[in-house]
């Protein structure tokens, strides 16, 4: 038992270190000597990288944002195996854990310890945990993402479509196909976070002032 609560509370916690890492930060500073936190939203999340330091920047950060939540999944799987933890009559296993350290990777992209708790807004390393979970919902809500900002030019309206449909898609697949509730629960948790994560965003879309994904930011160089 007592093993068993270790590899749980370890997979938690690897999952959070490896959300921390601050690639946005890092990919940032290497390519135009900035911190982007100090410029746009203040995120350190792929759009304000691309408004900051264009699009190839952006993309790279994109890549390594989701490669988070993928390493998560996968070091939980390796962490847990098959072994499971017995509540009562239930027994948690490793999807659980899967599912523990996608989330903790996602707060480790919001709050990250390495840069004093100031990151992104997790779209991009929720949706490479769905993409080591669930590769169809990944795909799906992907899709959906890139869709609706391409069509609306809103990276905000587009995220939030994203977690949507991922959510949306996972509904029939689990009461029809029997896919497991818990990979349900994960896109409704990670869904909520992101959504809430961008309430100044939806604040603004109301308001008619959110940027667009092709605005630039002025910095110091401009």
């Amino acid at each position: 038992m007592t093993v068993i609560i270790i590899k749980f509370v370890a997979v938690v916690v690897l999952g959070y270190l490896i959300g921390s890492i601050p690639f946005g930060v890092l990919v940032g500073k290497l390519l135009t000597g900035r911190d982007i936190r100090k410029y746009g939203s203040g995120k350190m999340g792929a759009t304000n990288v691309m408004r900051t330091a264009g699009r190839k920047a952006a993309a790279v950060v994109a890549l390594l944002d989701v490669l988070k939540g993928v390493l998560a999944v996968l070091f939980a799987m390796l962490i847990i195996k098959n072994d499971f933890l017995i509540i009562g009559d239930v027994a948690i296993g490793v999807l659980v854990g899967e599912i523990l350290a996608a989330l903790a990777a996602m707060a480790g992209h919001n709050w990250p310890v390495f840069t004093k708790f100031r990151g992104g807004r997790g779209v991009a390393t929720y949706f490479g945990g769905l993409v080591a979970i669930c590769p169809a919902a990944a795909i799906f809500g992907g899709e959906v993402l890139i869709i609706g900002a391409g069509l609306t030019r809103f990276a905000s309206l587009g995220s939030i479509a994203g977690v949507v449909g991922a959510y949306t898609v996972l509904v029939p697949l689990t009461i029809v196909n029997g896919f497991p509730f818990a990979i349900l629960l994960y896109t409704l948790v990670g869904g909520l976070f992101i959504i809430i994560m961008h309430r100044d965003n939806i604040v603004r879309l109301f308001k008619g002032k959110e940027r667009k994904l092709d605005e630039k930011i002025p910095t110091d160089n401009s």
